[in-house]
C-alpha cells in the first residue's frame, strides 16, 4: 500500500511538472529568440510583425558577417477584422518555419496583416489589386508597409550590432505564394531571391501582353506604374534567382474567386493560359523564359496543395543562394 501511495504522490507531482517542462522544451527555443514589434503607423506600417533571430544568424554577428532576412508573408486563410486573429496565426507561422531560418542560419520576419471581414475583396494575404487600389488606412499599400517593417527590424538590430543586408530572401505558398511572387514583381530592388509555391493558379506574368492583349495587374505587369507610380523594373527583376514550385495534384485556383481577382483579369487568364493551375504551369514557365528571368519551375509528382511535401525544394533553393 505504501508502494502504491508513493507512486500516486510522485504521479500526482510528475504530472504538473511535465506540464510545465514539456511546453518549456518545444517553445522555449523560438519563444527565446523571438521579437515583437507592435504597429507603428509613424514607421510606416499599421500591421503587428514578428521576428525571429536563429542560432546560425547570432553566430554570424559573431564572426563579424551581415545577416539576411527571410520573409514569410502571413496567410491565416480566415477574413476577421479583428487583428488579434492574424497576429496569432502570424506567431504560429513563425514557429512552423522556425526550423527552416535555423537551417538557413538566418532572420525570419513574419507580417501581421488583416485580412479583412468587412471588406472580404480586399485579399492582402495576396497582395491583390485591391490591395493596392484600397484607400483603407490600415490596409493601404501593404507592400510598402512590409518595406518599411523590413527597415524597421534592420535600424533597430543595427543598433545592437547586427548589420542586416537590405535584400531579402521571402518564401511563401499559396495566397502567401502569390504575395512573394507579387512583391517581387513590385520591388525588384528589395528582393535577393524568392521561392514561390503554388501561386494561386497563375503566377503574375513579367510582361505588359501576350497575343497582342493588355495583361493587367495581377494577370501581367501592364498597369503597375499606374496603380503604384512605379513602373515595373525588367532588367532587376529578370536578374532575381525566382524558384516556382506546384505539386502535379494542386488544382488550387484562386483566379475562380472574386476576393483575390476581378472578373475581367480572370478570364483574361483563363483564355489565354488555360482553364486551371496545371494547364497554365508550362504557359508560364514558357513567359517568364521568354522574358529572360532567371527562373526555374518545377512540377512535383503525386503532390497535391501541400506546403509540407514542397518545402524542402525552397529550403535547398536558398541554401544554394546563401552558398550553405
Amino acid at each position: 500500500m505504501k508502494s502504491l501511495r508513493r507512486k500516486a504522490k510522485w504521479g500526482f507531482i510528475g504530472l504538473p511538472i511535465i506540464m510545465l517542462v514539456v511546453p518549456c522544451v518545444i517553445f522555449g527555443p523560438y519563444v527565446s529568440r523571438l521579437r515583437y514589434f507592435q504597429a507603428n503607423p509613424a514607421e510606416g506600417f499599421h500591421a503587428d510583425f514578428f521576428l525571429y533571430v536563429s542560432p546560425g544568424a547570432t553566430r554570424a554577428v559573431q564572426e563579424g558577417k551581415a545577416l539576411t532576412i527571410l520573409v514569410q508573408p502571413n496567410n491565416s486563410a480566415t477574413n476577421s477584422d479583428d487583428a488579434k486573429v492574424h497576429r496569432t496565426d502570424a506567431w504560429w507561422t513563425g514557429f512552423g518555419r522556425r526550423p527552416i531560418a535555423d537551417e538557413l542560419g538566418v532572420i525570419l520576419l513574419v507580417p501581421a496583416f488583416v485580412r479583412p471581414g468587412a471588406d472580404w475583396h480586399i485579399y492582402t494575404h495576396a497582395l491583390d489589386r485591391d490591395s493596392l487600389t484600397t484607400t483603407r488606412a490600415d490596409l493601404a499599400r501593404i507592400d510598402l508597409q512590409l518595406i518599411a517593417m523590413i527597415d524597421h527590424a534592420r535600424a533597430k538590430l543595427a543598433a545592437e550590432g547586427m548589420m542586416v543586408e537590405p535584400k531579402i530572401l521571402i518564401q511563401g505558398f499559396s495566397a502567401s505564394g502569390m504575395f512573394c511572387n507579387r512583391f517581387t514583381v513590385l520591388h525588384p530592388d528589395r528582393v535577393r531571391a524568392v521561392a514561390t509555391g503554388s501561386p494561386g493558379g497563375w503566377p503574375i506574368a513579367p510582361v505588359a501582353q501576350f497575343s497582342g492583349e493588355s495583361l493587367p495587374y495581377p494577370a501581367g505587369v501592364a498597369d503597375v506604374e499606374l496603380l503604384t507610380g512605379k513602373p515595373f523594373d525588367a532588367a532587376v527583376f529578370n536578374a532575381i534567382p525566382q524558384l516556382f514550385v506546384l505539386g502535379s495534384l494542386d488544382d488550387n485556383d484562386s483566379v475562380n474567386f472574386r476576393d483575390g481577382w476581378d472578373e475581367g483579369p480572370a478570364a483574361l487568364v483563363d483564355r489565354l493560359f488555360g482553364p486551371d493551375p496545371q494547364s497554365r504551369w508550362k504557359p508560364a514557365e514558357d513567359l517568364y523564359r521568354t522574358a529572360g528571368a532567371n527562373s526555374q519551375f518545377l512540377l512535383i509528382d503525386g503532390v497535391g496543395h501541400d506546403r509540407n511535401s514542397l518545402q524542402r525544394y525552397s529550403t535547398d533553393f536558398f541554401r544554394t543562394i546563401l552558398g550553405k
